[in-house]
């Protein structure tokens, strides 16, 4: 039951995202005066709708995305230069050009989205994906303030019995005792200063140990309210190509609260990493392919699909593990909103229709002709032709629906779990 609660808690939130994304599209779109004839979240068959002033708004069975409808998206043929050739993609260009121009009423032709100035067709486009930044924004905000984020402390945990051949191994009866044990560390000794420098952070301690290979080092330490000063000589242990100092200890760690501008710098620090994942998405999706014909293992930081992140909120709300209670669960669930509205927000910033930025990417090309056009004093030039590039759209379209489905098998068969 509690897993179908995270699930459902995911599927709620993950609407509200969509719906907020629509809303960053219509709402700047209405300003600028184009007709928005529907407004739906979800595909597929409709469940729900009524109709506005102007605007169909309603929601759909399948709540894999959303969209809105604006008049106008391609010029009428008469406004661009005509399409070459009479082939099936000819054909392909000329109807969806014409489902296009069907739309727009009679005598409202200067409401269509084609009409805008190349900047406000960016700020349109560019609305949803900014909405879901926001959304990201605001809930690692939350978290960081209401929360915090958990930070090691100068306390020890745990102290590491051997120097291990690789930093992942196992100890070995050849591997050479750590110089924590040797030294006497215990756990629940706090740090307060190394080589004779006070420390009152787990980054300033660790840094002088990195500092310190194969040095023997005087350490003081709080022990049952007493300072007691042991000396410890130092392993080398390689990092990131350099040689540093090993000691052999674990921090704890403490939950510890952010300012207001942790939502900000957390998002900062995703958001290079999740365009990473986005830029090799192709080589992921095909590695969650083999894990579900079962010809590798699925790895722990694989790409995930919609079911695989139901999946891992039903997990969250269902875990049954000491100390993690309701309030870190809440945190762990705003996170993967969160997360999600930041992925969201930056996969639509491709540069490919039918993503908004493929749009917004014809938007600036606009600009870039107009403004050269002005430059060399020529007549205004025509409006970039959107409809030229349906063919590329469909066929970006059935590969995000191929590699949707192969996620979503890869998630059933060979799911990614966080327990």
């Amino acid at each position: 039951m509690l897993v179908l609660l995270g699930i459902v808690l995911f599927i709620v939130g993950l609407l509200a995202s969509i719906a907020l994304h629509e809303v960053g599209h219509m709402v700047p779109a209405k300003k600028f005066g184009v007709r928005v004839s529907e407004y739906f979240v979800g595909f597929g068959p409709t469940l729900w709708s009524r109709q506005g002033k102007e605007t169909e708004y309603g929601i759909k069975a399948i709540p894999l995305g959303g969209y809105v409808k604006l008049v106008g998206m391609m010029p009428p043929e008469e406004a661009v230069k005509p399409v070459r050739g009479h082939g099936r993609i000819a054909r392909l260009i000329a109807d969806t050009r014409a489902a296009a121009v069907e739309e727009i009423r009679e005598g409202e032709d200067h409401r269509a989205f084609y009409h805008l100035t190349w900047w406000r067709k960016v700020i349109v486009m560019f609305g949803g994906p900014v909405v879901n930044l926001i959304i990201a924004v605001v809930l690692f905000t939350i978290v960081g303030m209401g929360v915090g984020s958990f930070e090691p402390t100068t306390t020890v945990g745990a102290v590491a019995k051997c120097v291990p051949s690789q930093v992942t191994a196992e100890c070995t009866a050849a591997d050479p005792a750590s110089p924590a044990s040797q030294a006497g560390l215990q756990e629940g000794d706090v740090f307060v200063s190394v080589d004779g420098t006070p420390v009152a952070s787990w980054e300033e301690t660790t840094a002088v140990i990195a500092a310190n290979p194969d040095a023997t080092v005087p350490v003081v330490v709080a022990r049952d309210g007493e300072n007691v000063e042991l000396t410890v000589t130092l392993a080398s242990a390689t990092r990131d190509g350099k040689e540093v100092g090993y000691l052999g200890v674990i921090p704890t760690s403490e939950l510890v609260t952010q300012g207001p501008l942790s939502g900000v710098t957390r998002t900062a620090e995703l958001t290079g990493a999740v365009a990473s994942v986005i830029a090799t998405l192709p080589q992921h999706v095909y590695h969650a392919a083999l894990a579900a014909v079962g010809v590798e293992e699925r790895s722990a930081d694989s790409v995930i699909g919609i079911v695989g992140v139901g999946r891992i909120s039903g997990e969250i709300v269902a875990s049954d593990i000491e100390g993690y209670d309701a309030k870190l669960k809440t945190a762990d669930m705003l996170n993967l909103l969160a997360g999600l509205n930041l992925a969201l927000f930056a996969f639509n910033m491709i540069p490919l229709v039918p993503l908004d930025g493929g749009h917004i990417a014809s938007a600036l090309w606009q600009g870039i002709k107009n403004g050269w056009a002005r430059v060399r004093r020529l007549p205004k030039p025509s409006p970039v032709d959107v409809a030229r590039m349906m063919p590329l759209a469909y066929g970006v379209f059935g590969l995000l629906i191929l590699m949707g489905v192969v996620l979503i098998v890869a998630d059933i068969v060979a799911p990614v779990s966080v327990s």
